[in-house]
């Protein structure tokens, strides 16, 4: 059977009152308080990502996000979301998350106080007749008849020509009507994510962060958008939602081994500063860089020093979330305190 362990959804603040916290009561969750915020948490057995399969990871993502999307329709707007999967052994753990990203959950708590998220992915109305309309293009139909005229007969080898020409000018066409939609939709966003389109016959699938208060007029222009393009377009949109695609938590458990290892690389004394770090990682990195040297064990070299200074500058972060002094120190005894970094993901 699976440890227990408890599984974080996002970070709220606490200024919503007991009312607002009793409508979680037999709802699944609780909260674990740390000064004026709490996690909202699920007691849950331990699990790993790297080891689910792709169905249970579906249906986690969807039980996360469905939670998380429930509480703000509690009212609880500002809600940071954690990274999926955010799973740690005890209370204690939690505040300990809770403790050492304290100064960036208030930080980021801050800026999406009357901020959401509004997802919008575009797809062609009819993708067979706007194939048929490429198809028709003068360069295509150039190369079509240059082909023919050649050979009498367009061979398979033709028909790949062919193939990537459409797909080339479908790409164009996609590119051109995103950046329109962008620049159109763009004075409504404070920011804008672009998400992976799913296949050609989606044209743009992106993130826009907005004031709540002007979600009416961007679905009013949205709506303009659809009146120009006549139909052509499916608009879906989806929102308003916390803010995933610009303020996820992610909780990095840094390994010890990992910290002492690159500590060796990069000949640091016990206690050193941020900058110090930094200067011996350009000391030795000078040494070891591939363009200075066609020696592949020097290539070697220089990833590894490489990864050594990233882990350190992890660790320095996360030493100074967890004791707020610029002085980090990298004595074994202490290193254990200071293995857990919380940081806005990527």
């Amino acid at each position: 059977m699976e440890p227990k362990g408890i599984y974080i959804y996002g970070v709220v603040p606490n200024f919503y009152g007991t009312t607002q916290f009793q409508l979680l009561e037999n709802s699944g969750v609780y909260v674990i308080t740390f000064q004026n915020i709490s996690a909202v948490v699920s007691d849950r057995e331990g699990t790993t990502l790297d080891y689910t399969d792709r169905e249970s990871l579906g249906y986690l993502l969807v039980h996360h996000q469905e939670t998380i999307e429930e509480l703000q329709r509690k009212g609880f707007n500002m809600i940071i979301p954690m990274q999926l999967g955010t799973i740690v052994d005890s209370k204690e753990a939690v505040i300990k998350v809770l403790s050492n990203g304290y100064d960036l959950i208030i930080e980021t708590l801050t800026k999406i106080e009357y901020l959401t998220e509004i997802d919008i992915a575009v797809t062609w109305a009819d993708f067979s007749e706007t194939l048929k309309y490429i198809a028709n293009h003068p360069d295509i139909v150039a190369l079509k008849e240059i082909i023919q005229q050649n050979i009498g007969k367009i061979s398979q080898i033709d028909q790949v020509k062919i193939g990537m020409l459409i797909q080339e000018k479908l790409d164009e066409k996609n590119k051109a009507i995103e950046l329109n939609i962008l620049d159109s939709l763009s004075a409504f966003g404070r920011d804008i994510k672009m998400h992976e389109v799913m296949n050609d016959q989606m044209i743009t699938n992106s993130a826009f962060l907005i004031n709540r208060n002007r979600k009416e007029k961007f679905e009013q222009a949205i709506d303009k958008l659809d009146e120009e393009y006549k139909g052509a377009l499916n608009f879906k949109l989806v929102g308003p939602l916390p803010c995933y695609s610009f303020y996820t938590l992610e909780v990095k458990a840094l390994d010890p081994e990992h910290v002492a290892h690159a500590k060796r690389e990069l000949g640091m004394r016990e206690e050193t500063t941020e900058s110090e770090i930094k200067k011996a990682y350009f000391e030795k990195a000078k040494l070891f860089h591939p363009d200075n040297s066609k020696h592949n064990h020097d290539a070697e070299n220089f990833n590894v020093i490489q990864k050594a200074y990233h882990t350190l500058l992890d660790y320095s972060l996360a030493a100074k979330q967890s004791s707020k002094a610029d002085l980090i120190s990298l004595a074994k005894e202490k290193v254990t305190e200071n293995l857990i970094l919380v940081k806005i993901k990527d």
